[in-house]
């Protein structure tokens, strides 16, 4: 059954929502920027429950309301933004129940099964989430790194999930294209991760109100999880509530 995840974007220090495709090196569309820092989120988090979810850095700045909020609710969200061998552990012991990746797994856009053996080696799989944020083509799906801007060569298919399944614990899906928009997920993309993930998914992007739980629970046959966040109160949005999603989970 589709579960609700909460999430936690970082972006300049600040709690935000953005516009997934505006960000770049020098900001980035902002939607909300929270009065709260990121460990007040992580303890709301704790408070309802509500694991799995995630928080992401999207660029540099972001460290120490990462840590404060993987130590506010330990074992309990993972974190993704800028992780490497080198740092990994360091996320881990902060609190993080996985670590999530994306961008040290390609090198010069070529996708790197060396790094992602390296990884795994340093965190082990069952703590290892792949972050297959993506942004569609002529070709299908395919995974962008760099702040979404670098459209990769490897696509969203049975082939490359298949392969990745073998590595990971779980996988995050972003659709670049519509994060942020409050205008409808990508309901092709969703039903595809349904067709041809067998692990734990959770989609991002597009999300604007409680029955988007209901429509992802439909299309994936309720094998794919959903975050929301520009559209949710928490976040500034006007939406769906936190207790309309936490109605949701208890139900399911």
């Amino acid at each position: 059954m589709t579960l609700f995840r909460p999430c936690i974007d970082l972006h300049q220090g600040k709690v935000k929502q953005i516009v997934g495709g505006s960000l770049n090196q020098s900001g980035a569309e902002t939607n909300f920027v929270s009065p709260y820092d990121a460990a007040r989120y992580a303890e709301l988090y704790k408070q309802h429950s509500l694991s799995g979810g995630h928080v992401i850095s999207l660029g540099p700045n972001n460290k120490q309301q990462a840590l404060n909020a993987l130590s506010a609710y330990p074992n309990k969200l993972q974190y993704g933004g800028g992780v490497t061998p080198d740092n990994a552990n360091e996320f881990i012991e902060a609190g993080a129940s996985h670590v999530i990746v994306t961008s040290y797994l390609f090198e010069q856009g070529q996708f790197s099964w060396a790094r992602l053996e390296k990884i795994k080696a340093t965190v082990g799989a069952d703590r290892l989430v792949l972050d297959l944020s993506c942004r569609k083509t002529n070709d299908g799906w395919m995974i962008a790194t760099d702040r979404w801007q670098t459209v990769t060569d490897t696509a969203i298919n049975q082939q490359t999930i298949s392969q990745l399944e073998q590595h990971c614990a779980e996988f995050l899906v972003h659709a670049a294209d519509v994060e942020g928009l409050q205008a409808g997920i990508d309901q092709e993309l969703v039903q595809r991760l349904g067709e041809i993930c067998t692990l734990p998914c959770t989609y991002a992007g597009g999300a604007k109100s409680v029955d988007d739980l209901q429509l992802v629970n439909t299309l994936s046959n309720g094998k794919i999880d959903l975050t929301i966040g520009s559209a949710l109160d928490i976040f500034g949005g006007s939406g769906v509530t936190l207790d309309e999603c936490l109605n949701w989970n208890n139900q399911n």
